[in-house]
């Protein structure tokens, strides 16, 4: 990981967290804080990584702003983690993609609806675009299965690796090793701690508006998560039913594939709709403002996948099943093609760190000599240049629900 402005303010503020550790019960952050005295680079990118960004930690803070110390760590952790993902990418010569992303997501998808909309009206006479086609093999009267598996898979396994060479870059450079990754129980609790979103918020919720707790943000993840996984399931079930048996799509309306689909569709699109409410509604002090258009373009990108999915079903025996189903696969390959240059990683860095944060959990790591208490002079960690001198450093503060009043 360079070291880059973001970095160093993100260094400074753990510095000073580390010194105070008010907030050291609020999630997995503060924990593996308190292992470390010094702060590598690789340690800030792990740190960042694993904030879930609940905003907890910057109600609570007395040295948040107006005090001069100007502590924002959701803020700073949320600016180093975007420098992360493009840090990983491979290949390198793309990764520049992640800068301006909001953009680079609109330019990809537009493109990818614009060349299977054209490639099906320039391979397929109108009678057959525009044709009502039904029964098994209707899809692929429109659009052949051999050209729809391949573009679907060509793009899926090229995003699969590159998230893979990601991880792998991540991994390394916060200090990770190969053997690390086949011990089973930090695997079991990190599994766990992904699938439960157990340090988003935490038992109280996040702060997304003001300084009242919430779940709401969960809840729409657990929606966008599942829901993303269902339709995942419903293609690997229908792939299943194709090869295996020689079933042709699309299925019935209480098949398996189809009722997988249709709760995910519906999952992925509540998700990402609350999600983008509570962005464009939430307290924006606590957050990197530019990074605003990349957060939406993902989750744009996901809702637009679900919603052409939910029309292609409900137009599958009509006319415009041809114009629904080349625009579905347009969003589906812009969807795989994006997935390493996205927002979509921080499922990938954040699911490592955890694993990283497991395995500090166990008991060997446990035993190891504990680090040296840090020293507790935070003014003179967090004096900059042009600082007052003689401030007292004492900002607002709130009671801490992990450790009371």
């Amino acid at each position: 990981m360079r070291t880059t402005e973001a970095l160093e303010d993100a260094r400074r503020a753990m510095e000073i967290c580390n010194a105070c550790r008010y907030c050291e019960g609020f999630c997995a952050v503060f924990p593996a804080m308190e292992k470390r005295r010094e702060f590598s680079n690789g340690d800030l990118s792990y740190l960042a990584n694993l904030c879930h960004n609940c905003r907890g930690c910057y109600h609570a803070c007395q040295y948040a702003p107006p005090h001069e110390f100007g502590i924002n760590l959701p803020k700073s952790f949320a600016e180093l983690r975007v420098e992360t993902y493009e840090e990983y990418a491979w290949p390198r010569p793309v990764a520049g993609l992640l800068r301006r992303n909001g953009l680079v997501v609109s330019i990809v998808t537009a493109l990818a609806l614009a060349g299977v909309l054209f490639g099906a009206m320039l391979l397929q006479a109108p009678d057959r675009l525009y044709g009502v086609h039904t029964g098994p093999g209707a899809f692929y009267a429109v659009i052949p299965h051999n050209v729809m598996a391949a573009l679907g898979s060509v793009t899926f396994l090229f995003a699969l690796f590159a998230l893979g060479m990601g991880f792998a870059n991540f991994w390394r450079d916060t200090g990770g090793r190969a053997s690390e990754l086949t011990r089973g129980r930090p695997l079991r609790r990190a599994l766990s701690d992904v699938l439960t979103l157990r340090h988003l918020g935490g038992q109280h919720g996040c702060n997304d508006r003001d300084e009242t707790f919430s779940t709401a943000r969960r809840r729409f993840h657990h929606a966008l998560f599942y829901g993303f996984f269902a339709c995942f399931a419903s293609t690997g079930v229908a792939t299943l039913y194709h090869v295996l048996f020689g079933w042709e799509a699309p299925y019935g309306l209480f098949s398996l594939p189809v009722l997988l689909g249709t709760f995910g569709g519906l999952g992925m699109t509540v998700g990402a709709a609350g999600m983008l409410w509570l962005k464009l509604t939430g307290d924006q002090v606590p957050t990197a403002k530019r990074l605003m258009g990349t957060d939406v373009a993902l989750l744009a990108l996901l809702a637009m996948t679900a919603i052409t999915g939910l029309l292609l079903l409900a137009l599958r025996a009509t006319g415009a099943m041809g114009i629904a189903l080349a625009i579905h696969l347009g969003f589906v390959l812009s969807l795989f093609l994006l997935m390493p240059y996205s927002k979509f990683v921080h499922g990938v860095y954040r699911s490592a760190a955890l694993l990283r944060y497991a395995l500090e959990r166990e008991p060997a790591a446990a035993a190891a000599p504990a680090a040296v208490e840090p020293p507790i002079d935070i003014v003179q960690l967090a004096r900059a240049p042009g600082a007052k001198e003689n401030t007292p450093p004492f900002g607002r503060s709130a009671p801490n629900p992990a450790v009371g009043d």
